[in-house]
């Protein structure tokens, strides 16, 4: 839910900073959407994985269709393109790839600090 919240404030704002490099929007689309889907994903379940690609997806139109509204933006197929690729390849990849979904749902430890040989 955060994740979509903060899509939808920097969709409304006329300008986005990030560095000059070409296609580097594309690269954001792509991990911030393939991390939307993995959140999605998790929630509704591996069974409904395509779903979430589908909702994911659905989502990322409207926000096209949201920036198209604010001033100094435009919709660009090439973003929703970019969305729907990152929410598929996070979605694969947390429901094909154990080692990825077993990493992601082990718990956070911190200030624990594992030594050799301890049980």
């Amino acid at each position: 839910m955060v994740v979509a919240i903060l899509i939808v404030i920097a969709s409304g704002r006329s300008a986005v900073e990030g560095p000059k490099v070409e296609h580097f929007d594309k690269i954001v689309h792509f991990s911030v959407y393939g991390l939307l889907g993995t959140l999605v994903v998790r929630a509704l379940g591996r069974p409904r994985a395509i779903w979430a690609v589908v909702l994911v997806s659905g989502f990322g139109v409207s926000d096209e269709v949201h920036q198209s509204f604010t001033p100094g933006r435009s919709m660009e197929l090439a973003d929703w393109v970019a969305d729907t690729l990152g929410a598929s390849v996070a979605v694969l990849a947390y429901t094909r790839w154990t080692a990825y979904r077993q990493r992601l749902e082990s718990p956070v430890r911190i200030g624990q600090r594992r030594t050799r040989g301890a049980a």
